[in-house]
């Protein structure tokens, strides 16, 4: 512990110097809005380009405004007494440059609209969602996160669920989704047909595939971000809405200009009245599983009666202290509840039992943000994850009762420190230790068998960072080193990561992104009928021998073209994963039920074309892939991954009023891998199947069409009322999304099919007060 006070007095006592009197924009308007009491909204490419002298103190609001718009290309508009947008001049044109040695006030690419409107993408590679700014996307009724980013080439699900999410070939457990710097192990409702986030706040999300910043660690594949900021909110807004699966209220409050306070509740209605979309929903994730299959292989005739609910609760509070200090408190709570009953249709001696599960996640967050003096800020977080995963067996045929349940706990701190160089440049300091608990307990009554396992891990990291861009802004980087300890195996991990851009012109942008990761965490599946079949997976630790630390090197070219009308961006990809587990991979053929390590090793194309017109536009994206498994204790060694998605492409084509606004789309991907048998199994009793070479041939091709449709009326000195429609697999196709092979009682081989939604309409009403 010395050790860290040393550490964080040091990462104060070089927050405290100051080297340069220019600030960039950004800085200066921070400082004007703690100041003043305001709230700036803008884009970062539009206030990028500018570093200057801060206005004096003593100045008024619309002084420094003024000021402000003399050094720049730049216009303020009052929404509110609070509110301010920052906009570019539309009819000033850049001044054309004769001399190479003056500066070119080049903007940083940043891609508004891209896919419809609400999302961003930087120069990065990363991208921005701003939930409250949303487009309309086909087959949605509500602005989903999870669902939306997989619109994005190279994020797909081929299970149509956002528990899992594949990012360039990786598994969902390889994702770290972060809640207001809460690490979420649950990210869904419904066992992963609904995002659990609630989708009408005014959240900012954060996306990477590639090139992610060195202050984020614990993944080997995708990054998921999302922060909430409520000093642009009003005194009070507040909001209701609801669908045919559930409904939810939020609420913001300003308690004065410095105090501010949000809520939302979302519960589901599915416990009190089936509505056709939950018939779907229903349909769709228990198929399969012990809610619907106690039938099966039996003589004996069964009923059913299930009863399921979730819910989401999220609070935050902002509270500036003084002029410098920010204090922001952040919690969550995630639930999803299933009860069944199952019971025998014998008048006579009826039989009843009772099975349940429960999938709960919890999570706080205490952030203390400091702005030193205009060049320095510095930012302290406390966090705390829990994650538990109940569920009680009881089969009615054979009276066998199964207790499981897996839980991970994680704290940790964060320490991070800014410091603006000069005008072009900045470093980026940090500190961050975290301690990861995972407990698995299993017990059965027949066979009697007990198994409790816990495990800890606690881990440190070291993150320097640096950002340049040059003068004329046509060219920036990032670099950073993340430099992980890992205190029960004593084993240092180095992650470099590395970004940059070069703008050959006003709408060409060339692109290279690398970086290594580590994860000391993932989701295994002891048997596929764990936790009723539903959800499976559960969590566990790396222990450095027979499961080690996973580790992942990516490297990516892009090419991005962008005008008023068109936009072209073009990805090349390259990524190895290592020290993954077959338990992870979800194999259902003769891998099943085998434990060893190996890697996958990923590249492949990511293509956007998209035009864009006054009222509407479209766009199509298509992504190749090669996905390949390496495991040296199996024969063969290299086969293609239980993840390989070779083709895909998605069109969609969206109309967008003031008040109306249409969207249809259609998705198109090649099949999923499958296992075939070999031959017919032998007669007795310990008959197996025989299997083909890994993952020989696939299930058929997807394809589903989706459309969407919503009105808006704006009601005076009161808010708004918006309605959403949308249709899931218009045309009712009937989509292959999985495929495995069993024995029946017979001793047959049985194909065992999973079926993706059928037609599934929607719709909701929300109402903005």
């Amino acid at each position: 512990m010395i050790r860290k006070y040393k550490l964080f007095s040091l990462l104060l006592l070089f927050s405290a110097m100051s080297f340069s009197q220019q600030l960039p924009l950004k800085t200066i308007l921070l400082i004007i809005e703690q100041q003043h009491q305001v709230k700036f909204n803008y884009t970062d490419d539009a206030i990028a380009p500018y570093s200057f002298l801060k206005p004096e103190t003593k100045f008024s609001l619309a002084e420094k405004l003024n000021y402000i718009e003399k050094q720049t290309n730049l216009y303020f508009e009052h929404i509110n007494p609070t509110y301010i947008t920052i906009s570019i001049k539309k009819n000033i044109l850049p001044r054309p440059v004769f001399d190479e040695m003056q500066p070119i006030h080049l903007t940083e690419v940043t891609i508004d609209n891209y896919i419809t409107s609400g999302i961003s993408k930087k120069s990065d590679g990363s991208y921005i969602v701003k939930l409250n700014k949303m487009g309309l996307l086909p087959g949605l009724s509500e602005t989903d996160i999870l669902q939306t980013m997989q619109q994005i080439p190279g994020i797909f699900s081929s299970d149509e669920t956002i528990s899992n999410i594949n990012i360039r070939g990786g598994t969902h457990d390889q994702n770290f989704f972060l809640w207001n710097g809460i690490r979420l192990f649950q990210t869904g409702h419904f066992f992963g047909l609904i995002s659990a986030f609630n989708p009408n706040l005014k959240n900012n999300v954060l996306i990477s595939k590639n090139g992610t910043s060195a202050f984020y660690g614990e993944s080997v594949s995708g990054l998921v971000a999302i922060s909430s900021d409520l000093s642009s909110e009003g005194k009070y807004n507040s909001g209701w809405s609801s669908n045919l699966i559930s409904s939810e209220f939020h609420s913001t409050i300003k308690w004065s200009p410095k105090s501010r306070f949000q809520y939302s509740i979302r519960r589901s209605l599915t416990d009190l009245f089936h509505s056709p979309t939950y018939s779907k929903y229903y349909d769709r994730i228990f198929q399969n599983t012990a809610v619907t299959t106690t039938n099966e292989n039996s003589s004996v005739n069964y009923s059913t009666d299930e009863k399921f609910y979730f819910y989401d609760f999220s609070a935050l509070l902002e509270q500036n202290i003084g002029d410098k200090h920010l204090l922001k408190t952040a919690f969550i709570a995630i639930n999803n509840s299933l009860s069944l009953k199952q019971s025998t249709n014998d008048l006579i001696n009826p039989i009843s039992e009772n099975s349940r599960l429960s999938q709960q996640q919890l999570g706080t967050s205490i952030t203390w943000q400091t702005i030193w003096n205009p060049n320095n800020t510095s930012k302290f977080e406390l966090y705390g994850s829990n994650y538990n995963l109940n569920a009680v067996n009881e089969s009615i045929v054979n009276e066998q009762v199964l207790n499981q349940r897996n839980a991970a706990l994680e704290t940790g701190i964060r320490l991070e420190n800014q410091h603006q160089l000069s005008s072009n440049l900045t470093l980026n300091t940090g500190y961050q230790y975290n301690e990861i608990g995972v407990r698995n307990n299993d017990e059965i009554n027949i066979p009697v068998f007990s198994r409790k396992i816990k495990e800890v891990l606690r881990m440190h990291a070291l993150v320097l960072e640096t950002k340049w861009n040059s003068a004329n802004k046509r060219m920036g980087f990032r670099s950073g080193i993340r430099s992980n300890y890992v205190e029960e195996f004593k084993k240092f991990i180095l992650e470099p990561r590395f970004n940059a851009f070069y703008r050959i012109s006003e709408s060409i942008q060339l692109g290279v992104l690398a970086e290594q990761k580590s994860q000391n965490i993932s989701q295994i599946i002891d048997l596929k009928n764990d936790f009723l079949g539903i959800e499976k997976r559960r969590w566990l630790l790396a222990n450095n021998d027979n499961h080690p630390v996973q580790q992942s090197r990516q490297i990516e070219f892009n090419l991005t073209f962008n005008n008023k009308s068109w936009l072209l961006t073009f990805e090349n990809f390259y990524k190895k994963v290592t020290g993954i587990l077959s338990q992870s991979q979800a194999f259902q053929n003769q891998l099943e039920f085998l434990k060893i390590n190996g890697d996958y090793t990923v590249y492949g194309t990511e293509l956007l074309i998209q035009r864009n017109f006054k009222h509407f536009h479209t766009w199509i994206n298509y992504s190749w892939n090669q996905n390949r498994y390496h495991f040296s204790d199996f024969i063969p060694h290299t086969f293609t991954s239980n993840y390989e998605i070779k083709q895909s492409i998605s069109f969609a084509a969206m109309y967008e009023l003031e008040q109306i606004r249409f969207a249809i789309g259609t998705k198109w991907f090649t099949g999923k891998p499958e296992t075939t048998p070999l031959k017919t199994p032998s007669s007795n009793s310990n008959s197996t199947i025989t299997y083909n070479s890994p993952n020989n041939t696939n299930v058929n091709d997807y394809v589903q069409t989706n459309f969407s449709a919503s009105y808006r009326w704006k009601i005076k000195k009161v808010g708004e009322i918006t309605t959403h429609f949308s249709i899931l697999n218009l045309f009712n196709r009937k989509n292959i999304i999985n495929r495995y092979y069993r024995l029946d009682t017979a001793q047959n081989i049985e194909t065992v099919n999973t079926y993706s939604l059928g037609r599934t309409p929607n719709f909701s009403l929300q109402i903005k007060f």
